[in-house]
This record gives C-alpha cells, sequence and structure tokens, in this order.
C-alpha cells in the first residue's frame, strides 16, 4: 500500500496543480466514505489509514494543502503524536487543518490540537465537511457554521472582535475595583451557589423564548468558569462546551478565542496528560466578581 500511495502522490504532483487535500483516517471504510463525500470539491485527494503512518507522513515531503482528520475512534499514542503533528504543522503553516470528532474525543484532541488554525468539527454532517474544505481551500475560512442550528454562520473576524471587547471590558472593571482598593474582597462577598442560580435562571429563560434566541456562549462559560473557580473545582474542555449552551463546534471555537485573549487559562491535567483543564486567568475573574458584588448591591435576586 504504501508504493502504491507513493507512486500516486509522484504522479499528481508531476502531472497536476490543483490543491492538495490529505485525509487522514483510521480505517479503509472510513476513508472510502469521506472521501467519496469531498470528491466533488475539485482538489486532488490523497488517503491514508492508520495513524502511525500518518503522523510519518505529514513529516516528510511537501505538505499538502489542507489536511482533515476524521476521528470515529481512540488509538491512544498514536492518535496523540498525529495531534502533535497536525497542531505544529498548523502552527507553522505548512498546511491548513480541519479536525471532525465525536463529543466523546473533545478533550483528547483540545489536548493536543488546541491552535486557532485547527478548525474543529464536532459530529458534522457531510455539506458541513464540504464547507469547511471550500473555505480553507478557497482562502476564505471566514465563517464558523453551528452544527445542529439552523441560523446563519459566525463570522470569525466578527466572533474576534466581539471577545477583544469582552477582554476590554472585564479589563476595565477589574482595574476599577484595584482603583477601590476591592480586589479579592469581592469575590469573599460571591458564593458559587448565587452564580448557579444565575446559570439556572439562563436555563429557564430557555425553556419559555427558546435557546437560539439568547444564545452567548462566552457570558455562559465565564459564569461557569466563576462558579467552579468558587467551588475549587476544575473544568474540562468538554464539559465547558456543554456549558457554553451552543453546538460544541461554536463552543470550541469561543474558547480558543477567550484563551487568545488571556481570559481562559489552559491548564495541564497532572493525573492524565491527554486532558487539559480551562480556568479563568485572575482579570477575569477579578472582574466577574466587581460584577456580581454590584449586583448585589442593586438585586435581590443574588442576596
Amino acid at each position: 500500500m504504501a508504493g502504491q500511495m507513493t507512486h500516486d502522490d509522484l504522479a499528481m504532483i508531476e502531472y497536476r496543480d490543483d490543491p492538495m487535500l490529505l485525509l487522514l483516517a483510521r480505517s479503509e471504510a472510513v476513508n472510502d466514505r469521506s472521501g467519496q463525500m469531498l470528491g466533488s470539491l475539485g482538489c486532488r485527494q490523497t488517503a491514508l489509514a492508520g495513524f502511525a503512518a500518518a503522523a510519518d507522513r505529514l513529516d516528510e515531503g511537501a505538505a499538502p494543502d489542507v489536511v482533515f482528520l476524521e476521528l470515529d475512534g481512540d488509538e491512544g499514542e498514536g492518535l496523540d503524536h498525529l495531534l502533535d503533528r497536525i497542531d505544529q504543522g498548523t502552527r507553522t503553516a505548512r498546511f491548513s487543518s480541519i479536525i471532525a470528532s465525536p463529543p466523546s474525543l473533545i478533550d483528547v484532541v483540545t489536548a493536543r490540537a488546541f491552535h486557532a488554525g485547527v478548525f474543529h468539527l464536532i459530529d458534522p454532517s457531510d455539506e458541513q465537511r464540504r464547507d469547511a474544505v471550500r473555505s480553507l481551500l478557497g482562502g476564505q475560512w471566514a465563517s464558523l457554521h453551528d452544527v445542529g442550528k439552523g441560523g446563519p454562520p459566525i463570522k470569525l473576524q466578527q466572533l474576534s472582535e466581539e471577545v477583544g471587547r469582552i477582554a476590554t471590558i472585564l479589563a476595565t472593571l477589574s482595574e476599577h475595583e484595584d482603583d477601590n482598593g476591592l480586589d479579592g474582597a469581592a469575590e469573599d462577598n460571591v458564593s458559587a451557589q448565587q452564580v448557579r442560580n444565575i446559570i439556572r435562571a439562563r436555563r429557564l429563560r430557555d425553556q419559555y423564548f427558546g435557546a437560539d434566541l439568547f444564545a452567548d456562549p462566552a457570558w455562559d462559560m465565564l459564569l461557569d468558569l466563576m462558579a467552579a473557580r468558587l467551588e475549587q473545582q476544575r473544568v474540562a474542555v468538554s464539559s465547558l462546551c456543554i456549558a457554553a449552551s451552543v453546538p460544541a463546534t461554536t463552543a470550541l471555537r469561543w474558547i480558543k478565542a477567550l484563551t487568545e485573549q488571556g481570559l481562559f487559562v489552559r491548564s495541564a491535567d497532572p493525573q492524565d496528560g491527554r486532558r487539559v483543564y480551562i480556568e479563568l486567568s485572575e482579570t477575569a475573574a477579578a472582574a466577574l466578581a466587581a460584577y456580581l458584588r454590584a449586583a448585589q448591591r442593586i438585586s435581590s435576586f443574588l442576596a
């Protein structure tokens, strides 16, 4: 198989100049199914089954334009090695990358391939797979389609601007607390139960108006991490995606953006090298505590 693949690759490099998509999967069956699904995109495709061989392939020769990793299961260290290569190749702009996976592999994937340039798809439809490849091949990865919702796509530039605005506001709140000598005291006067009450009220709102109308993943995740901080609990990436109350694909983009802006901090799980936790930065925690303490003064809802 390896010899035949090398011959095919050389032939495509010599006679065609279409964009190259390298499709990676654990099995020939997944390769065949995904290859047929992506076959209408007008790009050269080379498929490779087996994660160990795939990692070696990414270290050799000319890089493809897009690496598409289709996950239907775990291969332990073999998958970890491959994810490291994909993250590294994306960081150094050797290629663009897409990872499609089930929800059960969110923590495994994000522990190693967390770079903002890695396009994560969670349980995507075939059309969402094709849209992602089209965007990357066309150099127009400008939008993010929610998986499981029929609303308009989120513009990534818009997301970045919104997260930047949130970061600026929280930094201002934090500085205001420092100026008034309330740093630390504000957090001491806020309980996890109060924050959980706000979260429950937000979910109750969804029952009457629908979740789409008030989707606000950044705020939902900030609240969940604040409650966890007060409870001295740690939150895995997969759990934070659930707290965001939006499709996991969308939640992951927000988590990455908020981490890049310094509002979230990643920390390794000392007991499990295949999982990372997300925490609030000190600035974000101080700002949230300041907001919650101020809200207490005007509403008995938080008392």
